[in-house]
Parts: structure tokens; sequence; C-alpha cells
């Protein structure tokens, strides 16, 4: 575990960069962790967010790509290098289990 301060806030993180205590997530914080990852973030990469968070016990890209927000090319397109491990990072949610 580690302390990384987002947003002005200090807040506990895993060796991977996910936030210990998901309630902690804001926007701002995930502005901040999307920047780390050479991200900015726009209303599409706001509305996968929070289909993630209400989803996260079941999270697939698959389940994202049918989400009806975007598809799975989109989705890459949206966080490239790993969409389903960066966009759940930024979201403020545990790492999925499918994530290696």
């Amino acid at each position: 575990m580690a302390q990384k301060t987002y947003a002005g806030k200090s807040l506990e993180v895993t060796d991977d960069g996910y936030l210990v205590d998901p309630s902690k997530w804001n926007e701002e914080i995930a502005k901040e962790m999307a920047k780390e990852e050479g991200i900015e973030l726009t209303d599409k990469h706001f509305a996968v967010l929070k289909f993630i968070r209400e989803n996260e016990a079941s999270l697939t890209i698959r389940k994202v790509g049918n989400s009806g927000i975007v598809d799975i090319k989109g989705f890459y397109a949206l966080f490239p290098g790993g969409p389903l491990k960066i966009s759940s990072k930024i979201a403020g949610i545990r790492k999925p289990t499918s994530c290696v």
C-alpha cells in the first residue's frame, strides 16, 4: 500500500495504483488519475466510468462493449493499453479479477 495525493486529498492506493477505499473517489480524482495515464477525460469517458462503478461486481470488456455507451473498439480507443484495467483504476474501483 502507498499514499498518493489526488485533488488535494491524500489517499491510500494499492501497489498497482487502485484506490483502497472506492467511496473516496470523485471526478476530480478521476481527472488526475487519467492524466497519469496520458488520458484527457471527456463526457464519453465519464459515461463509461459511471457504468463501470455501477457494474463493478461483474465487469468484463465484453460487458462494457455491450453497455450501449461504447463498443469494444471504442473502449480500447478511450482507454488504450488495457481498457478494463486502466478504466477501473480511474473509476476508483478495485482491480477486476479478470485483469492480471
